[in-house]
This record gives C-alpha cells, sequence and structure tokens, in this order.
C-alpha cells in the first residue's frame, strides 16, 4: 500500500483534503497533471511589475475558510481600489463610470428594473436550500427555465436586459440562455445574496493577497512535501475492482494502491481518467453535462493574457455552469461516494462555489468523509461551521431606502396610468362639477 488515501489534483481543494488527512495523521499522496501546484489559481511573477493574478484573486467577508488558510500561512491581504473610475469596454464603446454606479443606471426605468430583478432573485434565492437545491418547492419549474427567459418574462427596459446579461456573464463565464434559472438563483444565494457576490466593499471582491492567491496552494504544498505532493503526474485510470485496495494509474505508467481516492478536479477533467468497473450511469451523465465557464483573463497595465480554455486540466474558468435541467436530473450524484472514491473541488461547495473558499471547503469536507468511513470521527462531524473571521468581518447589507420603496417598472406604469386618470376625472369635475357627479352615480 503506497498511502491510505491519494487525492488527485494539487488545486486548493485537492490539496486543502490532503492536508486535513496529513494532519489526522493518515497517509496521504497528492497526483498532480501539471508541472504546478495551485489549479485555478496563478499568479505570473515578474521582475518589472511583482506580480499578478491570472486565475483566481479575490477573498471577502464570509469566506472564513479561505482567511483562516491564508492567516495560518502568514499571507496578508489588503483592500481593492474604489477610489478610482472604472472603464465598461463592449461593441466598441467604452464608458467611464465610478464605482458602484453601473453604466445605465442613471435611466430611471433602467435602475428600477435592476432594483427589482435583485429583489425578486434574492426573495426566490430564499427557498433553495444550498445543500440541495433540487429539494426547493419550484425547482423543477424553475429548473426548466433558461436565465434568459426570466429576464425577458421580469425585465421591461433594454438596459435592464444588457445589465443582467452582463451579470450572468461577469459571476459565472456563460451566457444568460445556457444556464438553468434555478442554477443561477442558487449560485448568488450560496454566495450570501445578489449585494454580497457583486460588491467590492463587504463582499466578494473585497480584498487580495499580497503576493498572490497561488502562494495559498504553494504553502500547503510545501508544508505537505515532495513525498507526499506528486506534480506531472496526470491520473488516467483508476480500478475499484478490489474490495480493499484501489489501483490508480498515472500517464507515465506509474500505479499506486491506496484505500481511498479523492477526485479534487473539475467534473468535465474526470472523464480524461479510465474507471473499472464504469461509474454508474447518472455519474458518467452528470460529468458530461457540467461544461465549464468560457473566459479569458487580461492584465492590461502589464499586459498578460490567460485563455483558460486551452488548460487541459481545468477546461475553463470559473467554475462548471449547469444547463436547464442539470440540478433535478443529477445533481443528486454531485458528492455522492462510489465504493472508495470520493468527491471535492469547488464545484461540490455549498457556501461560495466556485470560489477558493468553496474549493477548502469541499476539499475538508471530502477528507473528513473519508474520515468517518474509517471510523475516526462520527457522522455528524463531517459537515463542520467555520467559525466567521475576526480579522475580516463581514457587515450586513442594510436596505436602504430607495431599495425599499422603488417601485417595478410595471408597478410604476400602473401608478402613471392611475394618477392620470384621477387628474382627468378632477379637472372634468372642476369644470362642471354637478355633471360630472351625475354622470359617476349613473355608472
Amino acid at each position: 500500500m503506497d498511502s491510505e488515501v491519494i487525492v488527485i489534483g494539487a488545486g486548493i481543494s485537492g490539496l486543502s483534503a490532503a492536508k486535513w488527512l496529513h494532519e489526522a495523521g493518515i497517509s496521504v499522496i497528492c497526483l498532480e497533471a501539471r508541472d504546478r501546484v495551485g489549479g485555478r489559481t496563478l499568479t505570473k511573477r515578474d521582475p518589472k511589475v511583482g506580480y499578478v493574478d491570472i486565475g483566481g484573486a479575490y477573498v471577502g467577508p464570509t469566506q472564513d475558510r479561505l482567511l483562516r488558510m491564508a492567516k495560518e500561512f502568514g499571507i496578508e491581504n489588503y483592500k481593492v481600489n474604489e477610489v478610482e473610475d472604472l472603464l465598461h469596454y463592449k461593441d466598441g464603446r467604452r464608458t467611464r463610470f465610478s464605482s458602484g454606479n453601473m453604466p445605465g443606471r442613471k435611466n430611471p426605468l433602467v435602475s428600477m428594473d435592476i432594483n427589482n430583478i435583485f429583489y425578486l432573485m434574492d426573495k426566490m434565492g430564499e427557498e433553495i436550500p444550498a445543500h440541495a437545491p433540487w429539494e426547493a418547492k419550484h425547482a423543477e419549474q424553475w429548473d426548466t427555465m433558461t436565465y434568459k427567459e426570466f429576464l425577458e418574462k421580469n425585465c421591461w427596459t433594454k438596459g435592464g436586459l444588457e445589465f443582467f446579461k452582463n451579470f450572468v456573464n461577469i459571476n459565472i463565464t456563460t451566457e444568460s440562455y445556457e444556464a438553468s434559472l434555478l442554477s443561477f438563483l442558487w449560485y448568488i444565494k450560496q454566495c450570501g445574496g445578489t449585494k454580497r457576490i457583486f460588491s467590492t466593499t463587504n463582499g466578494g471582491q473585497e480584498r487580495k493577497f499580497k503576493g498572490g492567491t497561488q502562494q495559498v496552494s504553494e504553502k500547503i504544498a510545501e508544508k505537505l512535501g515532495g513525498s507526499i505532493v506528486i506534480k506531472s503526474s496526470p491520473v488516467v485510470g483508476i480500478n475499484q475492482e478490489s474490495k480493499d485496495v484501489v489501483l490508480v494509474k498515472t500517464l507515465n505508467g506509474k500505479e499506486y494502491k491506496t484505500k481511498y481516492v479523492i477526485l479534487a478536479c473539475p467534473p468535465v477533467v474526470q472523464l480524461k481518467i479510465h474507471f473499472t468497473p464504469e461509474l454508474p450511469p447518472i455519474r458518467s451523465q452528470l460529468m458530461q453535462r457540467m461544461p465549464m465557464g468560457t473566459v479569458m483573463k487580461v492584465i492590461a497595465i502589464h499586459y498578460e493574457e490567460k485563455n483558460w480554455m486551452d488548460e487541459q486540466y481545468s477546461g475553463g474558468c470559473y467554475t462548471a455552469m449547469y444547463p436547464p435541467g442539470f440540478f433535478t436530473r443529477y445533481g443528486r450524484a454531485l458528492r455522492v461516494p462510489i465504493d472508495r472514491l470520493y468527491f471535492a473541488g469547488t464545484e461540490t461547495a455549498i457556501k461560495w462555489s466556485g470560489y477558493m473558499e468553496g474549493a477548502i471547503e469541499a476539499g475538508e469536507r471530502a477528507a473528513r468523509e473519508i474520515l468517518c468511513t474509517m471510523g475516526r470521527i462520527p457522522r455528524d462531524q463531517i459537515w463542520l461551521a467555520e467559525p466567521p473571521s475576526q480579522d475580516v468581518v463581514a457587515r450586513p447589507f442594510p436596505v436602504t431606502f430607495k431599495e425599499r420603496y422603488t417601485p417595478s417598472v410595471p408597478g410604476f406604469l400602473k401608478l402613471v396610468t392611475l394618477t392620470t386618470i384621477l387628474g382627468a376625472v378632477a379637472l372634468v369635475s372642476m369644470k362642471n362639477p354637478m355633471k360630472a357627479c351625475d354622470r359617476f352615480l349613473r355608472k
């Protein structure tokens, strides 16, 4: 036996799983396909400009596991600059705007539309369980509807439609017609709601790490050591035919024997692995129906470009996207172990899924599932709540007077129509009060 557990993937999720097991006294090996650790975090270091993150970069309040991990390794963070203006470039047109004042929101009808859709999304998200979105009351209905169809039904202005098409592009790097409404509502909900996911201050984009995010993985790997974290070892086969031993085979012909395996790579990448015996049909279908988002990151000051679709061991970024019908048909299989095979990766998280925070949650949860199977911990310790960070404190988002009392566009139009009718009646009454009163009484 080479180790008790083999973790496949040395991104933040896989390394978090390996770290948790190692600290619990379990022998573990972490196999990484690339010649580096970090997965979808990648820090480009340059002597002229220092460093830039061309993968995952942000951390903020309520991302407590990531903040805890960074603090353990002495990685400091800093607040993102919100003072300078921003540029929005689309279809050859460049628009300059200040933070919190997105283009198009100066139009009062567009502002009403945006306020109403945000309210609707948060309200609908309240009924979606973060751990099981397929159990929501309206799961079937929302999962068969695309986010685009939802917008076309509820948005009344061209500016509002454009805003929310950009909103889905930014958050899950896909198009509104590709994502199911249920999946996007769940995604926003498990990140803390529309304000938490979209805000800089007090939100998911509040901070970055000094020195870059890849060092989180690098420091975990350094602590575990080279005998545990083995790079340039793409896994091509997992054999569970034996009741007691799992055989893991790499592309270079190396074979490892272990008791348990944690898959910590994206589901679409798991398709590159040959499983013996074959996985259950629902798991195979799940992997085929979870394409990755499509994104390129460009650092314009010192030009760096990263096309994550070209990364064969990521398949894209930020995270997998969920097409219509996915959650209600296949979602239940996301985290369910198959014999001695367990699943990590940010896609399996229930809080900040798609983020580094979700990656750590998923890795540590998968590690505890194995510890539970081994009899080391009780089942009620598999899912552990993370204490809130005392250094980066999350504050509630107050509902402003404008947000609370701004009507929706149809509500506003009804109000205008009613006011116009009443005004007309009043005007007629003033000209001939007795005649108007007589007509009214006859009706």
